[in-house]
């Protein structure tokens, strides 16, 4: 019963998100999406029910943040502002602060007013059950990676024996990304300090174990070896979390960053992280080892982080790193995010998310598609799309990320190299005495 009020609500909110369209209100069409088409894995939940939650929701809930998104000016990932709007606009740079309770109210204010036309549009789309099995949306169909960057970069990894979180978790973006897409930056992630995880989300695909093998001493040194020789402008570095090491692995971590940095002193290297257990000694170890981007991904919105995430993470902790590392880092490094819709959460839920984020001075902030790696796994709640992924993407820019890349097949990793994160660490850098770099 729990399940399918917890359903319902859903529905009554996603209603909402949809709903709060002015030119809906005036012309009184019936949008596309209905409260029988919600997402859930519980098909307990009958038309009614959601019928009542939903006319519940239109009394009741407080739909100011959803309208905002709703009628924020719609963007795609590729309309993403270059370098010299970026620079020149108001968007705020690293190191200012982010933005203020009052300036958050008046964006939502300025949207609503100055919102276009939009139609209505769905939200999200069904999943379908075990018994009445759904084929998943054209969106997200994958295309066949290729290339002579990508066959070169899994021949050298082949070679060297060496494993990447692309091909551990099976990314749809590994292709484009390896290739290095529409800008030549190919990118690659890796994955250190083994490959089995003290931990266990309930998204994550990785093998876990409570006393994992010991981490190679030669790691450090072999994987920057390794990077060094691969025709690559842009990596990625990450790891599996290593709560059973007194340090959390945060030395072992610094090391390489630092013997890759000697190496290739022109590579730009994003570090993911984990939380380190918030352990500040463990987040500036990493934080000064000499990296450009400091990631840390909290994954889901604060309301279900004990659903999604391993009971030892939870969201003020990832909140807490964030902080520390912009603190820690020296000037000029990047921090960022990435949170998976299609969980559960609503859309007032992600929005209030993305303004903790935002005042917490992440730059960086990616939108995901949720899968689920098998059937032992978190269900899939809804499948986003990509209009409303859109409108995340309009609403983050207008918050003030420096950057935003959200998309149904967008993850952590996605494009980290691309054009646009890679001019702002430049230009960043530029502007700083090579002195107060640790590079």
């Amino acid at each position: 019963m729990k399940n399918t009020l917890f359903s319902a609500q859903n529905a009554a909110q996603n209603y909402a998100f949809i709903e709060s369209s002015p030119e809906h209100i005036r012309s009184k069409q019936t949008p596309i999406w209905s409260p029988t088409a919600v997402v859930t894995t519980n098909r307990r939940t009958t038309a009614a029910a959601a019928d009542a939650a939903a006319m519940h929701g239109r009394r009741h809930l407080a739909a100011s943040l959803a309208r905002a998104l709703t009628q924020a000016p719609t963007r795609s990932i590729s309309s993403t502002p270059s370098l010299l709007q970026t620079l020149d606009s108001s968007v705020p740079s690293p190191a200012s602060a982010p933005p203020s309770a009052g300036r958050l109210a008046e964006l939502r204010a300025r949207l609503q007013a100055d919102a276009p036309s939009l139609g209505d549009f769905a939200y999200s789309v069904e999943v379908g059950t075990r018994k009445r099995p759904l084929p998943k949306p054209k969106w997200m169909k994958e295309t066949v990676p290729g290339g002579a960057k990508y066959a070169a970069i899994k021949a050298k990894l082949r070679e060297l024996k060496l494993h990447t979180v692309c091909e551990e978790a099976r990314c749809p973006n590994l292709g484009e990304c390896w290739s290095g897409g529409e800008t030549g930056t190919a990118t690659a992630t890796i994955m250190i300090l083994g490959d089995t995880c003290t931990r266990g989300c309930r998204f994550c695909n990785v093998k876990t174990s409570r006393t994992p093998p010991p981490p190679d001493p030669d790691e450090p040194s072999n994987v920057a070896q390794a990077i060094a020789s691969w025709g690559l402008e842009y990596i990625v570095i990450t790891s599996v979390d290593r709560d059973d090491l007194p340090d959390q692995g945060s030395g072992h971590f610094a090391e390489t960053v630092q013997k890759l940095k000697a190496l290739k002193p022109d590579m730009l290297i994003e570090a993911l992280v984990p939380d380190f257990r918030g352990d500040p000694s463990c987040v500036e170890k990493v934080a000064t080892s000499g990296l450009h981007v400091f990631a840390h991904n909290i994954e889901t919105v604060e309301e279900l982080q004990r659903n999604v995430r391993d009971h030892r993470a939870n969201f003020k902790q990832s909140i807490d790193v964030l902080k520390m590392a912009k603190e820690y880092a020296p000037p000029g490094t990047l921090t960022k995010t990435s949170v998976m819709l299609g969980c559960g959460e609503t859309p007032d839920q992600v929005i209030s998310t993305m303004e903790k984020v935002r005042a917490a001075g992440v730059d960086v902030i990616t939108f995901g598609q949720y899968m689920r790696p098998s059937k032992r796994h978190m269900p899939v709640s809804e499948y986003v799309t990509p209009e409303a992924f859109d409108k995340y993407q309009a609403l983050g820019v207008e918050m003030g990320f420096r950057y935003v890349a959200s998309g149904p097949m967008v993850r952590s990793s996605y494009k980290a190299g691309e054009f646009y994160i890679k001019s702002m660490i430049e230009a960043d850098r530029a502007k700083i005495p090579t002195a107060g770099l640790s590079s």
